[in-house]
């Protein structure tokens, strides 16, 4: 356990030691923030009109705010978190440090581990940073924070799923562009993988709908735990650290 804290120190030194760490923040706040003004001005303008037309209706935070700005969020997160794997073993491979790393007294899981738990920390820091903006509405709003913190643990399941790919496939080259364009492709693909459900009922076309990893986030952002969407997270965690293992593995045996 401590071979893992300390490589997963190193890697979330690495980041913020470049600009990296605080570009992706900067982004991500600034996306998240755009997303949550537009939706509150759409929140603000319709109970205005409802307060006009004389027959106001009960207007629920969690659900007119909370809930689709966790669903933009989680989409917005398919395009950064490539960002975040892309340099992971692309750029230990690169410098030549991958066989120092591969040779060390440490074994193949607590590399991978590290380096992954970085990346899932990495995004939390972004999701810290952005998050702040709840607080206006806690301050100005009584939301209730618990669908909104099982959002946010859907959303960290979800990055956590992403990573965990974007951790194999940075390990399959040198070229820190070529990791994170394919792992955005990855990504993508398990985004759209759901739209083939709403022209087909086939049981393939409904295997890949359940594929999708956006889709599996739905039941989160609504505060519902649901129990196969916590199995499918940690089974695209399992899939994308097992593919990274052999990956390390195939590699030990060549240096």
């Amino acid at each position: 356990m401590s071979n893992i804290l300390i490589i997963c120190k190193k890697e979330l030194k690495s980041y913020f030691s470049s600009p990296i760490a605080y570009l992706l923040m900067a982004m991500f706040a600034i996306i998240f923030g755009f997303f949550f003004w537009n939706i509150l001005g759409y929140f603000v303008i319709a109970g205005m009109q409802q307060q006009m037309s004389g027959r106001p209706m009960p207007m629920n935070l969690n659900e007119q705010i909370i809930r689709p700005l966790l669903a933009n969020i989680s989409v917005i997160g398919l395009f950064l978190l490539p960002l975040i794997t892309m340099r992971l073993f692309a750029e230990e491979k690169r410098s030549g440090t991958i066989e120092l790393l591969l040779t060390s007294p440490i074994t193949d899981l607590e590399i991978l581990l590290g380096k992954w738990l970085a990346a899932v920390l990495m995004y939390a820091a972004m999701l810290a940073v952005a998050a702040l903006n709840f607080v206006f509405l806690f301050a100005y709003g009584e939301p209730d924070w618990r669908p909104l913190l099982v959002g946010i643990l859907g959303l960290i399941l979800q990055s956590a799923g992403i990573l965990a790919i974007g951790t194999f496939i940075s390990t399959l080259t040198k070229n820190q562009i070529i990791a994170g364009a394919t792992t955005f492709g990855v990504s993508l693909l398990l985004w759209v993988m759901e739209w083939v459900s709403g022209y087909e009922t086939a049981a393939w076309a409904k295997v890949l709908a359940y594929l999708s990893i956006v889709s599996h986030f739905e039941s989160f952002s609504k505060g519902v735990l649901d129990t196969k969407d916590i199995i499918y997270y940690f089974s695209v965690i399992f899939f994308g650290l097992f593919l990274t293992a052999r990956s390390l593995d195939s590699l030990r045996w060549r240096a």
